[in-house]
C-alpha cells in the first residue's frame, strides 16, 4: 500500500482544521499558501471529506472549513480510509502461501492499530512548528 498525495494532502487538511479547533473557521486558500500546495488540488479532497463527515464547511465572507467534531475523535484512519479506500497490503491474501500470508496480515494489522489510535489531537501535540509548546530562552 503507498499512501498518495490524496491521503497526505487530506491528512494535512484535517491537521490544519485541528490546529484550528474551537476558533475561526480556516479557508483552503490559507492552508494552500502557508503549505505551498494546489489549493485546486485541496478543493477536490474536501469533498469526500465533507460527505464521510470528517469536516464541515461553513458559508459566508469568514467562512471556510472546521473539523466536525473535537480532534481528539478523528483518528488518522478516518481520513486516509475516506481519501484511500481500506488499508490492504497485498491483494488476493488468500492466493498467497501460509507463511507469507501470516506476514501481510499481521503488517496489514499492525499498519491499521497504528491509524486507528493515532488522533488529530496525538499528531499536532508532537507537532515541531508549533510554537507555543517550545522553550523560550532570553540572553
Amino acid at each position: 500500500m503507498k499512501i498518495t498525495t490524496k491521503g497526505r494532502y487530506g491528512l494535512t487538511i484535517a491537521l490544519e482544521l485541528a490546529r484550528a479547533y474551537g476558533k475561526n473557521p480556516v479557508s483552503l486558500r490559507s492552508i494552500a499558501t502557508s503549505k505551498n500546495l494546489s489549493e485546486h488540488y485541496l478543493e477536490q479532497l474536501v469533498a469526500p471529506l465533507r460527505n464521510a463527515g470528517i469536516i464541515k464547511s461553513i458559508r459566508g465572507a469568514h467562512g471556510g472549513y472546521i473539523l466536525n467534531g473535537p480532534p481528539r475523535e478523528i483518528t488518522a484512519g478516518d481520513v486516509i480510509r475516506t481519501l484511500e479506500g481500506p488499508i490492504v497490503l497485498v491483494e488476493s491474501l488468500e492466493d498467497e502461501e501460509a507463511a507469507q500470508r501470516e506476514l501481510w496480515i499481521m503488517m496489514r494489522d499492525a499498519i491499521r492499530r497504528i491509524l486507528d489510535h493515532t488522533t488529530l489531537a496525538d499528531l499536532i501535540q508532537h507537532d515541531p512548528d508549533d510554537q507555543s509548546s517550545g522553550y523560550m530562552f532570553y540572553i
